[in-house]
């Protein structure tokens, strides 16, 4: 049965807190001097939205001045810079580490209520919104909840199956905005064009949702983002050559849509880009050659894309690869002697479920932090030549079941069933076996692998029906 490899990538940027409510700046006043208050036209609007969305009429009783003597947690409050008596609410946020459950059946997005907070920085709700056989309804982001909230630099709604309809072009209109998170919703439509203005974008998660449409062109324009997440949905079309002009990203991931085409020779400008996921797609082959260009890449997971090639030669070029998916993609002909001779820092590799032919090279043997070879589910043939002590190191992370012509030779008959090849009969190694140990020598001496920038990644075999997960540790400053 064919595998998959999957992976746990642990990635640190800089973004506002948004999961607790901090403190307000100590004031130093005179023993009269009155405590700085929230002025009352912004109280009766977190009044109003917590009504909106908790339900609980007994919430004004209980957090009369939510800011400072009752605070609650979810809220922050900030001196106003040119008025010490006077708070801000600035920070808003709703889910199941603020009260259970986060949101009230039937909670709806008032856009009147959210205008009355003209200070808000950040929004966010989570599992605040189920869908309608869970007790909750179906909700649409109104366009005016984003016509005038000029202050906000983070939208983060995410985990809200209830929260439908199109994403409001009018977002478009948050100039300050650095960081939007619309993952795991129920929203569908296209992407708005208008998006592409967002300049100071920094992070786009768009993950998990029903969008349709092709990624348009105009996200060329976000020229400060650094993480972008279209996973998860139905997006089709190629991926446009704007991609190119996005010279910050660190992380991309478009898997599990309907992309077709090529990848663009423009994705090789990405200088800064450790992470790119592509896979289960409709992406054909070949492969530009200007991917060499990443030089900072430690992850390229292609897998389940018809490629329809050789194994592609520009891979070997990606000195600081620590992860290589190329599963299900159609590869066809040998395994060269030397394509992945240069990736020192290489632990996980993926060939299986293509059509690869010819022999194991020992070659690969040499790569010294491999961890995990999946080759199964192909036509490889011949003895496996890989050394004793490697095939020992990797165990069972070592798969290469589903090739009909492999062999194992004496030297690594006893305890070795799980790899699932026969023993090779007396006289029939085939040639292309021997020269195991100058193959591994040469190998090796060509190894110029780059070291890591604090990028971790841990790939264990799974059920193919799993999604690639995919953890954003979120290190929040200002």
């Amino acid at each position: 049965m064919a595998s998959s490899w999957f992976l746990f990538f642990t990635l640190s940027v800089s973004l506002v807190p948004l999961t607790r409510a901090a403190a307000v700046p100590n004031v130093q006043l005179g023993a009269d001097a009155p405590a700085p208050e929230l002025p009352r036209s912004e109280l009766a609007a977190i009044f109003r939205v917590m009504a909106d969305l908790l339900g609980d009429p007994t919430w004004p009783q209980l957090h009369p001045r939510p800011c400072t003597d009752t605070p609650w947690p979810g809220l922050q409050c900030e001196v106003a810079p040119d008025d010490a008596l006077r708070l801000r609410a600035t920070r808003l946020h709703f889910g199941p580490d603020v009260s259970t459950p986060p949101c009230r059946p039937g909670a709806t997005l008032d856009a009147a209520s959210l205008r009355g907070l003209p200070h808000l920085k950040a929004l966010s709700l989570f599992g605040c919104f189920s869908v309608a056989g869970g007790g909750g309804q179906a909700v649409e982001l109104p366009p005016a909840l984003f016509a005038n909230a000029t202050s906000l630099e983070q939208v983060v709604l995410k985990s809200n199956p209830g929260l439908t309809g199109p994403i409001p072009a009018t977002l478009s209109s948050l100039r300050s905005l650095r960081v939007l998170s619309l993952s795991q919703n129920g929203f569908h439509g296209e992407i708005p064009r208008e998006l592409g203005g967002l300049a100071a974008l920094q992070q786009l998660d768009l993950s998990y949702n029903i969008i349709t449409g092709e990624i348009p062109e105009e996200i060329g324009g976000m020229a400060s983002l650094t993480i972008l997440d279209m996973s998860w949905n139905s997006i089709g079309g190629g991926v446009p050559a704007a991609v190119g002009k996005l010279q910050r990203l660190q992380k991309a991931d478009l898997s599990y849509n309907r992309l077709a085409g090529s990848v663009p020779p423009e994705v090789g400008s990405l200088r800064e880009l450790v992470f790119l996921d592509l896979s289960h797609n409709g992406l054909a082959g070949p492969l530009p050659a200007s991917l060499a260009g990443l030089g900072k890449l430690q992850y390229l997971l292609l897998q389940d894309n018809p490629l329809g090639t050789a194994v592609p030669a520009v891979v070997g070029e990606m000195r600081r690869l620590q992860v290589l998916g190329l599963s299900g993609c159609g590869l066809t002909g040998p395994i060269p002697r030397g394509a992945f001779a240069a990736l020192g820092s290489l632990t996980a590799l993926s060939l299986d479920r293509n059509r690869l032919d010819g022999p194991i090279p020992a070659s690969l043997a040499a790569l010294p932090h491999l961890g995990q070879l999946n080759l199964s589910q192909n036509r490889l043939a011949g003895e496996i030549a890989l050394p004793g002590e490697f095939v020992a190191r990797l165990g069972r992370r070592l798969d290469v079941r589903g090739n009909d012509r492999l062999c194992v030779g004496r030297g690594l008959l006893q305890g070795r069933g799980y790899l699932g090849a026969p023993p090779c009969a007396g006289g029939d190694v085939e040639p292309a076996a021997q020269d195991v140990a100058s193959g591994a020598a040469a190998a090796a001496a060509t190894i110029a692998g780059g070291r890591s920038r604090g990028y971790e990644a841990v790939a264990v075999l799974g059920a193919p029906a799993c999604h690639l997960l995919v953890a954003l540790s979120l290190v929040f400053r200002l």
